[in-house]
């Protein structure tokens, strides 16, 4: 099956709110320990989570590693809204900071993170090329990496298995949002061919369930 681009940006207030209301708290926790196993005991560092969304993931990872300063950023308006909002409410905003900017371009020095990560940004772009550039200029030389997304399936029948299988109990905007996000998705031996365009091979290109993939870096 091709790829079958959706929009970069979640800008309609409906989808953020519906991503936002959805119940990610058992892949998100999945996400912070992964995250945290290739940081190891790390107490402090520099990060920079690359698509925030509604901004649980940054939440999550300072209460676990409360020494660690979090750049959470995100393109889209109606979803930085959403991050600001969340990470006042759970306290965190001396050490996560919401800023709104393409991570195809962002405004921060080279070399500048310790570790950089990301959960499902990747099927959203296109110009795949100027975004793993971005993460290799923004990654400080021994820091950690680990971005994790869909994998596309095989056929569009497949794609709705998996909606079924996993969102069922979502509204029908979130289960169409999560059907043209499988669509849009890239395959491992895409994200592969693409890492090693990017001078990047020395990060790791696994399918960590049956709808995800992880590329990741030990230090």
């Amino acid at each position: 099956m091709f790829r079958q681009p959706e929009t970069e940006f979640m800008n309609l207030s409906a989808e953020a709110e519906a991503y936002a209301a959805a119940d990610f708290a058992e892949v998100n926790e999945a996400f912070v320990a992964r995250l945290l196993e290739l940081a190891g005991d790390r107490a402090d560092a520099v990060a920079l989570d690359l698509g925030t969304g509604p901004g649980d993931m940054p939440i999550r990872i300072v209460r676990q590693r409360p020494g660690w300063r979090i750049v959470a950023v995100d393109a889209s308006f109606a979803m930085l809204r959403l991050a600001r909002r969340a990470i006042a409410e759970a306290g965190a905003s001396h050490v996560v900071v919401p800023v709104q900017t393409d991570a195809k371009g962002c405004p921060f020095l080279s070399g500048a993170f310790d570790i950089i990560f990301s959960n499902s940004i990747v099927h959203h772009i296109t110009d795949v090329a100027a975004f793993w550039n971005e993460v290799k200029r923004l990654a400080k030389p021994g820091g950690h990496i680990l971005l994790r997304d869909l994998s596309r399936p095989p056929s569009p029948e497949a794609a709705r298995r998996i909606v079924e299988t996993y969102a069922a109990h979502e509204s029908p905007l979130l289960q169409e949002e999560f059907y043209r996000s499988l669509l849009s998705a890239y395959t491992p031996d895409e994200v592969r061919t693409q890492l090693d365009a990017a001078g990047l091979e020395g990060l790791s290109v696994v399918m960590s369930s049956d709808r995800h993939w992880d590329v990741f870096s030990v230090a």
